[in-house]
């Protein structure tokens, strides 16, 4: 495609150029959209459908200012596994998702009526930057034991293999490819990885892994599998918690877009409607069955690459979503993708959160020669990766737990205010 002059966020490109733009931005948000459900026990079709309409909702909030596409959040993955495990039902999960994405918009209404200084001073980029880091590498065992794990949870060579020859050509694809193929190595990599399965199971019984019997009794159409959330105490306050890890990577996300796009999104529409319109699509995602949401890397990245920044492209492409969530067969073939495939892309989508974590961290000068700034990034990670975890009873059914990504957020901001700035070195202005 030789369209390279910039597309603001308000122009609207032919119809010619409008569709294909749109479908690649699915593309982008596809494998780690449906990844999230897949993890987590949700339908697919239902978080295409709440990604779809989630974005449209955001669209509206930020008065179509803001060229962002809302997919399926990774941070809160590991309490929607808990919780559905803790209370064996994963609607419980979903009430504490829903409550997630009110307290977004408490966020957003405390920020329109104080401004943003109070934020700088809670979560300083040495915070921000590690809780990212942490929500990343939090997610590699899960990535790994995707990538070399049989349905028994047994290493397997075969899937090592599955998982590595994906790996090796999404990487391939997003460092050697040019155009319009080298926006969508995501998708390049999951077909090579599918068809590697496939082709290998003709002449090795072992790949056989792959079931077309989902995709024969799927009905060509149909509504998204929707679940209503039934609401507790505890799963409430998780989310919450994990929120504030969310609630920076929307900070970070909100401010990579302004960067990408050359506008201050921050000023205008202002944090308080990005925020809002962020925290009115996860509740109404979770509403619905579908995971929560968040502003997606990968459609930044996909702006950044092709310099659309189109808010009409974005909305063509959560239009597109939705209707590929009506589609029952095209659902049905989604859920035939051996999890090692997913586990070998989940190997580079998993790192590039942590790496853009880093990447905060580079960008805002963190000087590290700073014994506080040492001291807070040290005690975030080992309490996120180590899996630090407080947890008490309140009564005999109802037990608080605060652990990962939610305690090391929590314990980066107590130090952070704890400690005086600029020990040792020149004071922040």
């Amino acid at each position: 495609m030789a369209h390279h002059e910039i597309l603001g966020p308000q122009a609207r490109p032919t119809l010619g150029y409008w569709i294909p733009l749109s479908i690649q931005h699915v593309f982008a948000m596809f494998g780690a959209t449906i990844l999230v459900p897949l993890l987590t026990g949700l339908d697919p079709a239902t978080a295409l459908f709440t990604a779809g309409t989630g974005t449209l909702i955001y669209i509206l909030c930020t008065g179509a200012r803001v060229p962002a596409f809302l997919g399926s959040s990774f941070a809160f993955i590991p309490p929607l596994i808990s919780i559905t495990a803790a209370y064996g039902d994963i609607r419980y999960a979903l009430g504490g998702a829903v409550a997630a994405g009110i307290f977004y918009c408490l966020v957003g209404l405390i920020i329109r009526f104080a401004g943003t200084r109070w934020l700088d001073k809670a979560l300083p980029p040495v915070v921000i930057g590690s809780v990212i880091v942490v929500i990343g590498l939090n997610l590699a065992p899960t990535a790994m034991s995707m990538a070399m794990n049989d349905s028994e949870g047994n290493y397997s060579l075969v899937m090592f293999s599955i998982a590595t020859v994906t790996l090796a050509v999404t990487v391939g694809a997003n460092i050697f490819l040019k155009g319009f193929f080298s926006t969508i190595p995501i998708l390049i990599g999951l077909l090579a990885g599918y068809l590697f399965t496939l082709l290998m199971g003709f002449n090795f019984p072992a790949y056989r892994i792959i079931d077309f019997n989902i995709v024969k009794e799927a009905p060509w159409f149909g509504l998204p599998q929707f679940a209503v959330p039934k609401f507790s105490l505890v799963p409430i306050i998780t989310f919450i918690i994990v929120s504030l890890a969310t609630i920076c990577e929307h900070l970070g996300d909100t401010l990579v877009t302004s960067k990408v796009v050359g506008q201050d999104f921050y000023k205008n529409p202002g944090l308080h409607r990005t925020l809002a319109g962020d925290g009115l699509a996860t509740a109404w995602a979770a509403f619905w069955g579908g995971p929560p949401n968040t502003t997606y890397g990968e459609n930044i990245g996909v702006m950044a690459i092709t310099k659309v920044y189109s808010v009409w492209v974005i909305g063509g492409a959560a239009v597109v979503a939705v209707i590929l969530s009506m589609f029952r067969k095209f659902g049905a073939l989604i859920q035939t993708i051996p999890t090692p495939v997913m586990g070998g892309i989940s190997m580079l989508l998993f790192g590039i959160i942590a790496s853009s974590g880093l990447r905060t961290i580079v960008e805002s000068g963190v000087d590290y020669k700073d014994k506080r700034n040492l001291t807070i990034s040290s005690v975030i990670f080992v309490i996120g990766i180590g899996g630090g975890k407080l947890a008490f009873d309140i009564t005999k059914d109802l037990r608080f737990e605060l652990a990962g990504v939610a305690l090391a957020t929590v314990v980066g901001i107590i130090l952070n205010l704890i400690f005086p700035a600029g020990r040792g070195t020149i004071k922040d202005k």
